[in-house]
């Protein structure tokens, strides 16, 4: 009887240890999941393979990134909110994907501010109003005159609903006063290529992604929307320059985990992203697609979370937005 009773306190004893084995254990020790909600060849991707890479070397295991677009960022989302909370899936947040879409999904399959952990913000894009050079449009005040005359005649593409760039064109629908039909799109990447096609006629997209095609000449700037004119196109005005008032904003990226990650996992995260985000090579080819890298602390990301859904639930009220 003695010895079964030893033994069984052995094997309780074995229980006992394992989680503390667990917690202990090297982290990481496999693939990190790096979920895309975008489609690939657009800004995100780029931002999200050259900080991988640099997280790759610095935790000595491989960041594997899974482009999974759909629904303006949210399915991709979705599938981090969902992922167990080990801190092997991480994944891209958004603009749409945190906020916009809120205003326009009245059954959301997550709750931005209960279920992630924030890492950092990543990178801050300008944006830019852009028509097909086909347009007979060369300033601001030519599209908002030709939009009057043409009611519902032009069409402006977004990455899907809730995303920046559909934000953008509906708070430009509000301050202006036009009437243009919303086309969404699974990313950035295919609302471009239509864009410069002709398919669509004007877009508000991020700068990294219509830089090159406003410089080939297929496409023309109209402005940008932040406060000071874009290095890269030194000669397009600001919107408020163009005399459209109150429509100063930029897309931005953040990283976020499940809610449940282990906080010292979540640090370590953390440290090599921001590590990477402050690297010279990563930094330039952030200013090559136009960005800004923009590492900060967890709490400022949830409290820029808080204010853009407050800001973007009050612009999709006063504009009427709808999901197309």
């Amino acid at each position: 009887m003695r010895r079964r009773q030893l033994a069984g306190l052995g094997l309780l004893a074995c229980g006992l240890a394992r989680p503390g084995f667990a917690q202990t254990e090297k982290f990481p020790s496999r693939p990190i999941r790096w979920v895309l909600p975008y489609a690939p060849g657009g800004p995100a991707d780029a931002f999200s393979r050259a900080v991988g890479r640099g997280v790759t070397e610095r935790l000595g295991q491989p960041v594997v990134v899974d482009s999974r677009p759909g629904a303006g960022g949210v399915l991709g989302v979705e599938i981090v909110a969902k992922s167990p909370a080990d801190g092997y899936t991480i994944g891209v947040g958004g603009t749409g994907s945190l906020a916009g879409a809120l205003s326009l999904m009245p059954q959301m399959p997550y709750d931005p501010l209960k279920d992630f952990a924030p890492i950092t913000m990543m990178a801050a894009v300008p944006e830019i109003l852009a028509v097909n050079a086909r347009v007979p449009a060369r300033t601001v005040a030519e599209l908002v005159a030709l939009a009057k005359a043409k009611p519902g005649g032009l069409s402006y593409g977004s990455g899907g609903n809730g995303t920046g760039p559909h934000l953008a064109g509906e708070l430009l629908r509000l301050r202006t006063g036009i009437d243009i039909v919303h086309v969404p799109y699974r990313g950035a990447a295919p609302a471009t290529t239509d864009l410069v096609s002709g398919q669509i006629q004007m877009m508000i997209g991020e700068a990294p992604a219509l830089v090159p095609f406003i410089q080939s000449g297929e496409l023309r700037a109209l402005a940008v929307t932040t406060r000071n004119r874009l290095p890269v196109l030194p000669e397009v005005p600001t919107l408020a320059e163009a005399g459209v008032r109150d429509l100063e904003l930029e897309n931005w990226y953040c990283l976020l985990a499940p809610a449940a990650v282990p906080a010292e996992r979540l640090e370590i995260l953390r440290r090599a992203i921001v590590d990477t985000l402050g690297d010279a090579e990563v930094q330039r080819i952030f200013a090559a697609q136009g960005a800004t890298a923009a590492p900060g602390t967890p709490e400022a990301l949830m409290g820029r979370i808080r204010q853009e859904i407050a800001r973007w639930a009050e612009v999709s009220r006063s504009a009427g937005t709808q999901a197309n």
